[in-house]
């Protein structure tokens, strides 16, 4: 996978040849340059099938990238535990409110930041 950050500083990656063959044959392959090697007698996978399965790890890799922004924005986790165990003692919804902010921030739909 290629990791890069788009203008906005967003991480975002690009599936590579290996990353679909490595998919399709389920096994040890090596990569040089452009020469795979397939070992196991494994049967290497057409070039439509490799490009076909980088279309669809590219597609999963956007699908999550709402999951990908809550995980960046939600508080840590000391910070969340402190806020339940204060929520606990003083009756409030902190904690529910703090995760319920990201949430609405960033939407499974993947339209944004609210």
């Amino acid at each position: 996978m290629k990791v890069y950050l788009d203008e906005n500083g967003s991480q975002q990656r690009k599936a590579e040849k290996h990353d679909a063959a490595f998919n399709l044959v389920g096994g040890s392959i090596t990569t040089i340059g452009d020469e795979t090697t397939y070992h196991t007698g494994q049967t290497p996978p057409t070039e439509e099938a490799i490009q076909a399965e980088m279309i669809r790890i590219d597609a999963e890799w956007t699908s999550q990238e709402y999951a990908r922004n809550r995980q960046r924005d939600y508080p840590n986790k000391g910070d969340q535990l402190d806020m339940i165990y204060k929520d606990n003692l003083n009756s409030t919804t902190t904690h529910k409110d703090a995760v319920e902010a990201v949430k609405t921030k960033w939407p499974k739909d993947n339209s944004g930041p609210v």
